[in-house]
């Protein structure tokens, strides 16, 4: 087994058999209005 992919085998693949799919953030990144309230509340 080479470390370099088969170009024959890439060149034979479909795209058309791969299904759309809908991207869902994990780890959605705070608003800045989240981390505001934040840092307001671990001052007191």
């Amino acid at each position: 087994m080479s470390d370099k992919p088969d170009m024959a085998e890439i060149e034979k693949f479909d795209k058309t058999k791969l299904k759309k799919t809908e991207t869902q953030e994990k780890n959605p990144l705070p608003s800045k209005e989240t981390i505001e309230q934040e840092k307001k509340g671990s001052d007191s």
